[in-house]
């Protein structure tokens, strides 16, 4: 088991979760259409408060995982990590999960550049001291701001998939993939 690490940056601290004081904050967010836009559905209570204790559980097998997103006196901003894909997927490598970048922002609190801080936090961390080769993010085609961070972030669209959780015919069902490797992340961070 490894130890949940705390990562900061200039404006936002990514924390592992404290419950049970997260889950209301975390809730303000899935109980939120706006935010939730993008997903199949807006969580109730008793599904946010399930996710979020779920999320809080599987930072004990990595020390990684969707941190809490602090930003100083605004408290709770969202959640933003890395955590392996949780369905079964073409684009994983052989014999293991892909890992997956991911966010999820207050309403209240978007257009600030946020997620990307946050992103790029996580990213430093996934690539650094968690040692991994590739990361994954996904999004339905229709979620520009989310593809377009993927892109700011030097991720670079893949493909569209069916994201088998959804079912035939959902209007959420295909999604874009993007990656970025190790090599070229490093390759832009010495400016290659």
């Amino acid at each position: 088991m490894t130890a949940p690490v705390t990562l900061h940056g200039p404006r936002v601290t990514l924390r592992p979760w404290r419950l049970p004081d997260d889950l209301a904050p975390v809730f303000a967010i899935n109980g939120d259409a706006e935010a939730m836009r993008w997903f199949p559905n807006v969580h109730d209570r008793a599904e946010s408060d399930a996710w979020g204790r779920r999320i809080a559980a599987n930072f004990g097998d990595r020390g990684h995982g969707f941190w809490v997103v602090d930003l100083p006196g605004e408290g709770v901003a969202g959640v933003v990590g890395i955590q392996p894909v949780a369905f079964p997927a073409g684009f994983s490598p052989p014999g293991r999960p892909a890992t997956e970048i991911g966010w999820r922002i207050a309403t209240r609190l978007r257009r600030r550049g946020l997620a990307e801080e946050a992103a790029r936090i996580a990213l430093a961390h996934g690539f650094g001291p968690a040692g991994l080769d590739r990361i994954v993010a996904f999004t339905p085609p229709g979620n520009e701001p989310s593809w377009r961070l993927m892109e700011k972030l030097g991720m670079r669209r893949q493909e569209v998939f069916d994201h088998p959780r959804l079912p035939e015919g959902h209007a959420l069902r295909p999604h874009l993939l993007y990656v970025l490797d190790r090599a070229d992340w490093i390759a832009d961070r010495l400016g290659g």
